[in-house]
């Protein structure tokens, strides 16, 4: 089961999804995002060194590393 959220402000769930994007020197950059279904490339898990994020203009979640 995808890892989700819900919305704070607006009451909706989203989901936790990953995409590893390949860079030109060839290493792989991780890219999380919130989405509304899940689709492919979900996480049931939350990264270690991030945690949740809500925009409280939006009430849209994001993901931030921990300090």
């Amino acid at each position: 089961m995808a890892y989700s959220v819900v919305s704070k402000k607006s009451g909706k769930t989203y989901y936790l999804h990953l995409r590893e994007q390949k860079r030109k020197d060839g290493g792989v950059t991780r890219l999380y995002f919130f989405a509304s279904d899940i689709k492919d490339g979900s996480v049931d898990a939350l990264p270690d060194d991030k945690e949740v994020v809500e925009n409280e203009r939006t009430g849209l979640p994001f993901l931030k590393t921990r300090a």
